[in-house]
């Protein structure tokens, strides 16, 4: 490529300071350094934890930043030490990654790297502490490895999932966060048989993505729970049989669930980040077989408590990062699941923008409207 080893000039969606609009600027990108890779992003969608870090309200404001993490892209140009990928090749960026080396990559029940797990307050890369960003001479903070609001980002290899050049980006970016989480979490760890009942607490995009899962598992039941009436209508194209709404109920959910399917479900999926809903997800478990699998992210101070009977009486709990994916080597097949037309990601796209209007896929997720907003970087 005719940019290899030089700095690229692009249009990048700057974050200046916490809850302050997107601000497009143009940024200088420099070159991939060792066992880095510098990729060209052509959709990116927003996911809620970009709000999250954007907000700044409950952890380290780190600005100035470009956020990004939900992506599809081509390979651009690679650093030194890198040969699973060359330029041309259509990549997923992906938050946390896979070096391939460490204990966890090298366990077949774990996908928490040792070297690239996710460190949202990081905001340089790790090879050299710097940051391949800078506007006017003044670095930028990059975000969670990936920085995907930008029309060229460097991100190292280990987080970079080479997939089926066929398979469309402007679908697939989905599958490099949230989607992947909640399909995982069903599929790589409740691990619903064909048949078996399962209940989703909390229907955003993750948790629709698990109920995706339970449909695609050939569950009999999928009873989708949530405070908000509205979701069920939309939840029905996922598979939801059953809806409930705490809210419509004197007793606890769990209760409810219990009698309704006469025991208790064969698994649950929490989706919520409430501590609440974890501990009726668990609770809402048949005895002797039943699983819950918690994805949702508690705030610090939140507590699990339940009685240690409900452990006693062989139900299990479990816990799930990324669905339990390894970036590298689980990603590329759930995008082949897309192109057989096993799992559908058109579904989850409400909106799509072009990248001049990104500050629209914000207001869009503040008001609660839609599931994903696809950017468009080439308008």
């Amino acid at each position: 490529m005719a940019t290899a080893g030089k700095v690229i000039k692009c249009k990048a969606a700057v974050a200046w300071e916490a809850g302050k609009p997107l601000s497009m600027e143009e940024v200088e990108v420099a070159p991939p350094q060792a066992m880095e890779v510098r990729v060209k992003i052509l959709y990116t969608a927003l996911c809620h934890t970009d709000v999250y870090f954007w907000e700044a309200k409950h952890q380290t404001p780190v600005f100035l930043r470009i956020l990004g993490h939900e992506a599809g892209g081509i390979v651009e140009s690679v650093g030194e030490g890198v040969t699973e990928l060359v330029p041309g090749d259509h990549v997923l960026p992906v938050f946390t990654g896979e070096c391939k080396e460490c204990a966890h990559c090298m366990s077949e029940e774990s996908n928490l790297c040792d070297l690239l797990r996710i460190n949202v307050d990081c905001g340089v890369m790790i090879g050299d502490g710097q940051s391949r960003f800078s506007i006017d001479g003044k670095p930028i903070f990059h975000f969670v490895g990936t920085s995907t609001f930008s029309e060229y980002t460097v991100i190292h290899v280990g987080c970079l999932a080479k997939i089926d050049p066929e398979a469309p980006l402007d679908k697939v970016c989905l599958l490099s966060c949230g989607i992947s989480t909640g399909l995982g979490a069903t599929l790589n760890v409740a691990k619903p048989k064909k048949g078996m009942t399962v209940a989703v607490f909390g229907l955003g995009a993750v948790g629709l993505a698990a109920m995706e899962g339970a449909r695609m598992s050939g569950a009999s039941r999928i009873i989708g729970v949530d405070l908000n009436p509205a979701k069920h209508q939309q939840a029905k194209k996922f598979g939801c049989t059953d809806f409930v709404n705490p809210k419509d109920h004197a007793k606890p959910v769990q209760e409810v669930i219990v009698e309704m399917t006469d025991g208790g479900v064969d698994r649950a999926v929490e989706c919520t980040g409430n501590a609440d809903a974890m501990i009726s997800a668990f609770e809402c478990v048949h005895d002797g077989w039943g699983v819950a699998v918690l994805v949702g992210v508690a705030h610090k101070e939140a507590v699990f408590k339940t009685h240690p009977m409900n452990f006693l009486n062989e139900r299990t709990l479990r816990g799930t990062f990324f669905g339990n994916y390894k970036p590298r080597t689980g990603l590329p097949g759930v995008v082949d699941m897309y192109m057989r037309k096993e799992l559908e990601l058109d579904k989850f796209i409400t909106h799509s923008v072009p990248f001049s209007q990104i500050n629209t896929a914000f207001d869009l997720m503040l008001k609660g409207e839609g599931l994903r907003c696809v950017i468009r970087m080439e308008e």
